[in-house]
């Protein structure tokens, strides 16, 4: 893939995460952080990337030009609608720009609707569906200001590890339904969490505590993604798998981090019965993080071992706990 076409791809995302005109001005700044962070990566500017879509100097048509390979025409509308998943279930303003981007690109129809079905069942399951991966023990029933249910420490405590093993592994998959899988399963994570603790959550409630603690959607994934794809792994297939697994550096395994983070925030507000701050709240993510980031390398053979039992045919069943 060449340079262009990658601006052309990180550019469309850019343009998806903004079209619905409805993103939070803290999930702006995110975005706007990222495309800092990642700056200059392999040839490409993203913090001139993201001003030039903010001040619309960019277009799809002239997006769209950029991009000359079928691979690429591809990854770049993929990536556009797990962006628009990210979130949720797309809106009018989304499906409509999806839908213009797939004329724009001269993809098939047939596959690219294929594409976002996949993606939008991604986005829609509920969050009471059970996940093998986080489950919790609990003798709880669901109450608004509950009693102390009997929970299980250890337990939870290896739950929120295997949940962090499993999206850490899905940071190594080439495709980008593996990626768009990590931010429904975080938001799972902290519902059977609380659930374990007596409180029965909301899909806003959930979104409400990753914003709080610091973890946005929509920019969430296009970090993800983004590192990925300035690192050559997104988007391969075959032998992708492989070479992802020697190069967990392009993301430094922020999914294992943020999602052992969040999962031990998520267990101490919930136990202390939902009194924790705002300001409280990012402390202990952020010291969480740090300690996420000392595990990292002890548990990154769990991890590739992991991605090998994975493919993107199990990715939905994966989210839904089959």
């Amino acid at each position: 893939m060449t340079p262009s076409e990658t601006r052309a791809i990180v550019s469309l995302s850019l343009l998806a995460a903004f079209v619905d005109g409805d993103k939070h001005e803290r999930e702006r700044a995110e975005i706007k952080r990222i495309a800092e962070g990642l700056s200059q990566a392999d040839g490409v500017n993203l913090p001139m990337l993201y001003q030039d879509v903010l001040m619309k100097r960019v277009s799809l048509a002239s997006v769209a030009g950029e991009l000359k390979s079928a691979d690429a025409r591809q990854l770049a509308y993929e990536m556009a609608v797990c962006v628009c998943d990210a979130d949720g279930t797309q809106s009018d303003a989304e499906r409509a720009f999806l839908s213009d981007a797939r004329t724009s690109l001269g993809l098939d129809a047939a596959s690219a609707t294929q594409f976002s079905q996949q993606a939008e069942a991604i986005a829609a399951v509920p969050l009471a569906a059970p996940v093998a991966a986080t489950a919790v023990a609990t003798t709880a029933t669901a109450a608004a200001t509950p009693a102390t249910p009997a929970v299980d420490s250890a337990a939870l405590d290896q739950s929120i590890l295997n949940a962090a093993i499993l999206n850490g592994a899905l940071e190594l998959l080439p495709e980008t339904l593996s990626t768009m899988a990590i931010i429904p399963l975080q938001m799972k994570l902290v519902y059977r969490i609380g659930k374990a603790h007596g409180y029965e959550l909301d899909s806003g409630h959930v979104k409400d505590f990753l914003a709080t603690v610091g973890v946005g959607l929509t920019s969430q994934y296009l970090e993800q993604a983004g590192r990925k794809l300035l690192g050559g792994l997104l988007g391969k297939v075959g032998g992708g798998l492989l070479g992802g697994l020697g190069k967990q550096a392009v993301s430094s395994g922020m999914s294992f981090v943020s999602t052992y983070a969040l999962g031990h925030v998520a267990k101490r507000y919930y136990a202390g019965g939902r009194t924790l701050s705002t300001q409280m709240l990012k402390e202990a993510f952020s010291g969480l993080t740090q300690e996420a980031q000392g595990l990292q390398t002890r548990y990154l053979p769990a991890m590739q071992e992991k991605a090998r039992t994975l493919d993107a045919g199990k990715v939905l069943s994966m989210v839904r706990g089959a």
